[in-house]
């Protein structure tokens, strides 16, 4: 037995179609099959010359194997090689993320800066308006506010983007097998692209204020990786729900501007005064905290990083779960 084809059988006047997939396996089913069943015909090669039927007479029937669902182990097994696979194809990522970057802003003087440029008004109006109104110094909260507003733009188009993760590539998911990981990969490289941009802003005030954190600010870089495994998941998860019901984009926009203003993104943690024990029960707080914290040269509260790390764990968790339960119908949705 040495070939295995998922069965695409459509009959329509006599006619059928068959489509291969690199999940059927001689002993399993297929990767991107039905729920409830899978539908395989096994080819067992071609007879010998001295054993092949004659000119003329009736054909053996191929063999078709009806397999119920594969087990979650083997679906498991299949969502990690594509994982290993978008892992291979990182430089693919990278410059699909590139190209997206330079053909957004195809023409422009400035490209990928006017985001820079859109940002540090957003901040300078931002920070004269609100350290007015809250009564701060605006030395201390004009660094806050920009490290907040850079990290929240790159989390606002980070989420928004992975609700069309796969349904905005659906014309390479049907010319070409590609693993959907480097979908999303895609997706965290070209935000990531964008988040390096704004940076100047952050730097740009901090040398303004004369702000340097020091040894404090290595305290970010498990915080910062903790987020890109983050940003992988959250592609994942969303990509994978929104093919499914294409209603969800307008309520993650809704989601996000609600939690824009709830979270500590534009008001400082210390106005809440005693109601700030119950920040960490905020993803975004928690989230937010073990990176800005250490770039403003104050180390988080164990608490803090308890929280963040359970709330990624979760987030990678359901992620998981259900990338690996629909991944054989991804292909389908969109």
């Amino acid at each position: 037995m040495n070939k295995s084809f998922l069965l695409l059988f459509f009959k329509k006047e006599g006619l059928a179609s068959f489509g291969a997939t690199e999940g059927l396996r001689a002993s399993g089913g297929s990767a991107i099959a039905a729920p409830s069943m899978t539908l395989a015909v096994q080819d067992h090669g071609a007879a010998p010359a001295a054993h092949r039927p004659a000119i003329g007479s009736a054909r053996p029937e191929p063999e078709m194997l009806l397999v119920a669902q594969l087990p979650y182990a083997a679906r498991s097994r299949q969502a990690l090689q594509d994982l290993a696979d978008g892992v291979r194809l990182r430089r693919l990522c990278w410059t699909l993320g590139w190209l997206d970057i330079k053909g957004r802003y195809h023409g422009s003087m400035l490209g990928p800066l006017w985001l820079t440029l859109s940002t540090a008004v957003m901040v300078a109006a931002l920070g004269l308006l609100y350290s007015t109104l809250f009564n701060m110094n605006l030395q201390e909260y004009l660094p806050f506010l920009a490290l907040s507003l850079v990290l929240w733009n790159f989390v606002q188009t980070l989420v928004t983007e992975s609700c069309t993760c796969f349904t905005a590539s659906e014309g390479m998911i049907r010319s070409i097998r590609m693993p959907f990981s480097m979908y999303a990969g895609r997706i965290v490289v070209r935000n990531v692209l964008v988040l390096l941009h704004n940076v100047i802003v952050i730097v740009v005030v901090f040398a303004i204020f004369r702000i340097w954190p020091g040894a404090t600010a290595l305290v970010a870089l498990p915080a910062l990786m903790l987020w890109l495994v983050d940003s992988l998941a959250v592609a994942v998860l969303l990509g994978t729900f929104c093919a499914r019901f294409r209603d969800v984009p307008p309520i993650v926009a809704s989601v996000l501007q609600i939690a824009f203003f709830v979270s500590p993104i534009i008001w400082k943690p210390e106005l809440v005064a005693d109601h700030a024990r119950w920040l960490p029960f905020n993803p975004f707080f928690s989230l937010f905290e073990v990176v800005r914290g250490p770039l403003l040269g104050e180390l988080p509260n164990w608490h803090v990083w308890v929280a963040a790390v359970f709330y990624s764990m979760v987030v990678c968790a359901v992620s998981w779960s259900l990338f690996v339960r629909v991944r054989g119908r991804l292909a389908f949705w969109i």
